[in-house]
């Protein structure tokens, strides 16, 4: 089957083409936004992705200022033959959002949102980042389903198909999702949803940007103000314990609870102990959207069990847990990730992280290991995209640090921990939007049986495979 994928798929993209001075002239003068190029003062800072890993330099980046904008840089591009890269919050941790010599559509104008809270909608345009819906919506009472970094781009989550602390009460960010407008390869704009391009919209969930550049996503907000949320920590020698533990309470759990596992070392900042800053812990960060009794209830017989080195969950706004972490991650640090969907955990794979757990190789590196059963397993494993609906667990090893001569140390330690547990993996795939640059194998086993009809919706929307800077699927041929 390898050899016959290998003689249909198209080759691979050739590298990018540089934009021509006319390409750059004729396009800045139709633009409502600005045009930059590499002679532009602002080109420097708008250029860089999150991840200080990755280094590109495009040709030119449109700041585009509408959809119209939007428009014309996609006629432009495909009639020119430039290699395009849409970027939204710029969080991919490949880079996705940016591309060599080629032209960037950079979305971060596109900031408008509307809440109806009568219909419980929410409408927002695709270069707003999670923090700018939180802020949005928690005065109405509600929040869409989303990450767990407020500053990560809406549209690069939800493409992806958005997993976070709210999953296991009202789904993926995608089962939140009730239609999207997109910009199509051939430069018209359409909605889909479930009754307008169903087959779009259907690929839209998990897909990636393949199909299209959308522009504002319609959600549906769920009912969450404030939560009781915050960490567990237990000595990193419990980590067996422990881990074993959550695994058994989030199994049995009411939906409203919920949390990741976490192997980190603890921060040095005012909120926890001096006494612990720096110590490798393991942990649980949780999300109760429930009151403080019931969670305590519900977490008291893994405190009984395995005694905690601190335990300090309260009552917060949601918008308060969802940047809990920004201030330890921002942009310009290097990341090196590599992640697998789990099963229910093994006694074998339990003792394998216990084992490497402690093995963090700087501060900020981490593994977490977040639930995906609740509302998510509740929605069949080809109604979207996103493929693996019966996953228990989404696991991430991520190597953090600001120092680039640290990236060999990081990469080491980071593909060493995930080959350990990799074997565990029933499926061999991964969250896509914790992918790096894996390979077209990684991306098809991403999408299981899902893939063979994702190729035949890109032959419809995007049969020249123009949006392909992406974890790209190629069009059926």
């Amino acid at each position: 089957m390898q050899e016959q994928h290998r003689a249909t798929d198209p080759q691979p993209p050739q590298p990018a083409t540089l934009p021509s001075s006319t390409f750059v002239d004729t396009l800045r003068a139709a633009l409502r936004g600005e045009l930059l190029t590499p002679s532009d003062k602002a080109y420097e800072e708008t250029r860089p992705v999150y991840n200080g890993m990755i280094e590109r330099h495009p040709g030119a980046i449109a700041l585009v200022a509408d959809v119209a904008d939007v428009i014309r840089c996609v006629h432009a591009a495909r009639e020119a033959g430039v290699t395009l890269a849409v970027r939204g919050g710029g969080h991919s941790v490949s880079g996705l959002g940016s591309v060599d010599d080629g032209l960037v559509i950079d979305l971060r104008r596109l900031n408008g949102i509307r809440v109806d809270h009568q219909a419980r909608t929410v409408r927002v345009e695709a270069g707003c980042v999670w923090g700018d819906v939180d802020h949005a919506t928690h005065p109405f009472g509600l929040a869409v389903p989303c990450g767990f970094i407020s500053s990560t781009g809406v549209a690069g989550l939800t493409l992806g198909g958005g997993s976070g602390y709210l999953t296991r009460s009202f789904g993926l960010t995608i089962d939140n999702l009730l239609a999207a407008d997109v910009v199509l390869a051939d430069g018209t704009l359409v909605t889909a949803s479930k009754d307008e391009h169903p087959e779009l919209f259907w690929a839209l969930r998990g897909g990636g940007g393949n199909f299209g550049i959308v522009t504002s996503f319609l959600f549906r907000g769920q009912p969450v103000r404030n939560v009781i949320a915050g960490p567990t920590f237990w000595p990193i020698d419990k980590a067996e314990q422990a881990l074993r533990g959550f695994q058994e309470l989030i199994g049995g759990a009411p939906e409203q609870l919920s949390g990741f596992f976490t192997f980190n070392a603890v921060p040095p900042v005012p909120l926890f102990p001096e006494s612990l800053h720096g110590q490798i812990v393991c942990g649980v960060v949780w999300c109760h959207n429930g009151d403080k009794s019931s969670f305590d209830r519900l977490v008291q017989p893994l405190l009984a069990e395995v005694e905690p080195l601190l335990h300090g969950p309260q009552e917060m706004p949601f918008p308060v847990l969802q940047s809990f972490f920004d201030p330890l991650m921002p942009p310009g640090l290097q990341h090196y990730w590599r992640a697998d969907f789990q099963p229910h955990l093994t006694d074998e794979a339990i003792r394998e992280h216990a084992r490497r757990g402690g093995t963090l190789p700087t501060p900020l590196s981490t593994v977490h290991l977040y639930p995906l059963d609740g509302a998510a397993q509740r929605v069949a494993p080809d109604a979207t995209a996103y493929r693996h609906r019966d996953a228990m667990w989404s696991q991430n090893v991520v190597g953090v640090d600001p120092d680039p001569a640290n990236v060999d140390k990081l990469r080491d330690w980071v593909a060493s921990y995930h080959d350990a547990l990799h074997s565990y993996s029933t499926t061999g795939s991964a969250y896509v939007n914790f992918l790096m640059d894996e390979g077209q194998d990684r991306i098809r086993a991403t999408y299981g049986d899902n893939y063979p009809r994702l190729r035949q919706v890109k032959r419809r929307y995007d049969p020249d495979n123009l949006f392909h800077v992406n974890q790209n699927i190629p069009p059926a041929a």
